[in-house]
């Protein structure tokens, strides 16, 4: 039976079959079986695509069962069969939005794991409950999209929360989605550490960048960079260990600092670390060539620590805004658990819109 959806252009289904095909062809020949590496990138890739084609084969079948039952609908004048008839509706429009928003994430490096770090602003006990709060959400939007996360650093507050922590979020378009969070996040609350009970606003700021495969070419010279050894301080529970093997790098020229401190020796954490130098030196000259186009299309995007983009308000009213796109939540407790789906939607589709303006 033919397709009944015409619309494959839409999310290049024939182009991604003809990069499996190829992969799949690779993936046989002889010569890369030793060679990790590729055999890493090949598979990694044939999985992303056979998601993606997955999914479109999925649509249809979708589809063509409803067409059947609503013939069947209408030969037997059946109310049962109709109303199953919309049940399938919904849940092709359900896919149909879920094939859309990944098509939506073509950047080079959208499919990958994303590293993704959380920093309280300023403002004491305050500030690092913010922060510990906003560590919890990502762990929670994670574990909801079955994400694998990594602890690499955490440098918790003195009486609440955390002042610091850079987490590895493992899993296909990871950083697609999480790159939607980068930028400064406010906080206003009646402050369960005042006394007086007197509404206070918090700060917080989050980055997020991908992980890089090993064969992508970043230079980074040995006068660059300045290793520094330390104990982990606080708690910090299982994930965290006690010793002097973790690791800080500082990146003098770009003053970029990654820290690992997890690993079980100070050679793993180093090794960890420099990985995610790696990654973020990457991201600096992917944004600083972005940064050139905008300024060729006389665009001008504020990323300072006064820019807030997404406000979380629990009093005098409820509601969370995201004030890049101006979508809004009225229920700003089943966000900080994680349900953050409509927010990074919004944020990409409006890239996508400016992108083609």
């Amino acid at each position: 039976m033919k397709s009944p959806l015409n619309c494959g252009g839409i999310f290049d289904i024939e182009t991604k079959s003809k990069r499996l095909e190829e992969l799949e062809q690779a993936a046989q020949n002889p010569g890369i079986w030793n060679d990790h590496q590729e055999m890493q990138k090949i598979n990694r890739e044939k999985t992303l695509l056979e998601r993606s084609v997955l999914g479109w084969k999925q649509l249809n079948s979708q589809v063509e069962d409803a067409l059947v039952l609503l013939e069947m609908a209408k030969e037997a004048e059946d109310e049962a069969t109709f109303s199953d008839v919309k049940s399938e509706i919904l849940s092709i429009e359900k896919t149909v939005k879920e094939l859309e928003l990944k098509s939506l994430l073509s950047g080079e490096t959208d499919a990958n794991s994303s590293y993704l770090s959380v920093n309280s602003g300023a403002g004491g006990t305050e500030a690092c409950d913010w922060a510990g709060m906003l560590m919890r959400m990502y762990l929670r939007y994670a574990e909801d999209h079955g994400y694998k996360v990594e602890i690499l650093s955490l440098s918790e507050g003195e009486e609440a929360g955390i002042k610091s922590a850079t987490l590895l979020i493992e899993g296909p378009y990871a950083y697609g989605h999480l790159k939607a969070e980068g930028g400064v996040h406010r906080l206003v609350r009646i402050s369960p550490f005042d006394s007086n009970a007197r509404r206070h606003t918090s700060f917080a700021s989050v980055a997020a960048w991908p992980e890089v495969d090993e064969d992508i070419d970043v230079e980074i010279r040995d006068e660059d960079i300045r290793i520094d050894t330390y104990r982990a301080g606080g708690a910090g529970g299982q994930h965290i260990n006690k010793t002097d093997s973790a690791v800080r790098i500082t990146h003098e020229p770009s003053g970029i600092v990654v820290q690992c401190q997890n690993q079980r020796s100070q050679h793993a954490n180093k090794d960890k670390a420099m990985k995610m130098l790696k990654a973020a030196l990457y991201e600096l000259e992917m944004e600083k060539r972005q940064a050139e186009k905008d300024k060729l299309e006389g665009e001008k995007k504020a990323n300072e620590w006064g820019s807030q983009i997404r406000s979380y308000v629990l009093h005098p009213y409820q509601m969370v805004k995201d004030h890049r796109t101006n979508f809004e939540s009225g229920t700003p407790q089943a966000v900080l658990d994680g349900d953050l789906d409509e927010f990074i939607e919004s944020y990409l589709k409006s890239q996508a819109l400016s992108q083609t303006q």
